[in-house]
């Protein structure tokens, strides 16, 4: 599986809060999701014969808008003899702008940044968009183990999607009423089983985890009992995966039960680490604002430059950047310029400084996505920062809603 740019996140949450907020007037939204092996034949058909089902719609309006949205992705698959290799996303609908009759056509049709994984139709007053969400929370990839004396159970969690890498069972004898030097004897038996089990579960849990260790934001582990303690502390692990454990957590159940326990019971600890990540990453922005030998840039013209100069290690964009890049171009000379059109900011006529000619606009995109495509040219890594902490919010109101930590100092 490919890695998804920064450029295709951040387009398709982008895309995502634009259709959070559309609604139709009755059920006649359409989303469709067609994984990459997927016949488009298939899917033509499945589309024709919607049509026909859409005639006993009795809202007369409804009916129009559901079979005009079906129409166009019909002609849409045209354009497509098969799939993309992840497989395509369409939302088609008509999109009310005020009263009645003010509907317009809306379309929306991409490759997400990782594969689908289901055929979908859906109809309904708004754009079925959770298996979007899911499609890009399936990047981040966490690490489950779940473990007692008797069993242990290896997964990953991708998103929403849980797989079982692993299930193993220990033979470790129960215990044993013997008394005297008998019982002695078999309590160490039973420790050095229970060691070796424990052994057994580490090399399987670092053939699991390591090939994933780039992508791998952390652990959780689970079990009811002493046993994961145990483990966690002993020397079972991979120091790479051991130094990625984020949670443990006591569980009544081991096995599948048990995995999805943990998950449950992680659910806020998932929900921090992005924020912490954003966090960490605006205290070294903010931290080297205030050192002599700081690596902290901001302000949309010194990033575009340090950007240039390859001098960006990692560029900060604000969720929240709401301005537009415009290139302009002379008609009579050929010269170009280029301008940055804040929001609320009024989009003024240009003349050319060769000529004085009235330059047009040849090129119009989101500056965060052009910032991203220069970032992504010199292998410079891309944060886009939420505003749902007060360091995000800073970077958004204090700091323009880009900044960057530098590789060197930039003189």
């Amino acid at each position: 599986m490919t890695d998804a740019s920064s450029k295709e996140l951040y387009e398709v949450k982008k895309t995502l809060k634009e259709l959070e907020n559309k609604k139709g007037r009755g059920t006649e939204l359409v989303s469709v999701y067609i994984p990459p092996e997927k016949q488009i034949s298939d899917v033509a058909k499945h589309m024709r014969d919607e049509l026909g089902q859409s005639s006993n719609i009795k809202s007369k309006q409804t009916k129009k808008n559901v079979q005009s949205a079906i129409e166009v992705i019909i002609q849409r698959l045209k354009l497509f003899p098969k799939p993309p290799e992840k497989g395509l996303v369409m939302f088609v609908g008509m999109i009310p702008r005020g009263g009645p009759g003010t509907e317009k056509m809306e379309t929306y049709v991409f490759q997400p940044p990782e594969p689908v994984q289901t055929y979908t139709y859906h109809c309904d007053s708004q754009f079925y968009i959770e298996p979007l969400r899911q499609i890009i929370e399936y990047k981040e990839v966490y690490g489950v183990v779940v473990l007692d004396r008797k069993e242990s159970t290896i997964a990953t969690l991708r998103g929403k999607r849980v797989d079982i890498v692993k299930h193993l069972t220990s033979g470790v004898p129960g215990k044993h009423k013997a008394g005297g030097q008998s019982q002695r004897r078999f309590d160490r038996v039973i420790e050095l089983a229970a060691h070796e089990f424990l052994k057994r579960i580490g090399s399987y849990v670092d053939e699991a985890f390591l090939p994933l260790k780039d992508e791998l934001k952390g652990v959780l582990v689970g079990g009811p009992g002493h046993t994961k303690n145990d483990f966690v502390e002993g020397d079972y692990l991979n120091y790479e995966i051991n130094d990625k454990i984020i949670n443990i957590v006591d569980t009544s159940y081991t096995g599948d039960f048990g995995i999805r326990e943990v998950i449950d019971e992680s659910a806020d600890t998932l929900e921090e680490m992005d924020i912490m990540k954003e966090k960490k990453l605006m205290k070294k922005f903010l931290t080297g604002l205030i050192s002599e030998n700081g690596l902290s840039s901001y302000g949309e013209k010194e990033i575009r430059t340090n950007l240039q100069m390859g001098a960006v290690e990692t560029l900060l964009i604000s969720e929240n950047l709401k301005s537009k890049r415009l290139t302009y171009e002379c008609a009579a000379c050929g010269n170009m310029m280029q301008k940055t059109l804040r929001q609320h900011q009024k989009q003024e006529e240009e003349r050319c400084s060769n000529c004085n000619e009235v330059m047009k606009v040849a090129k119009e995109q989101e500056t965060a996505e052009e910032l991203i495509e220069l970032a992504e040219e010199v292998n410079t890594h891309v944060e886009v920062i939420s505003v749902e902490t007060e360091e995000g919010t800073q970077l958004d109101k204090a700091f323009g809603g880009i900044a960057g930590i530098l590789r060197y100092k930039v003189k």
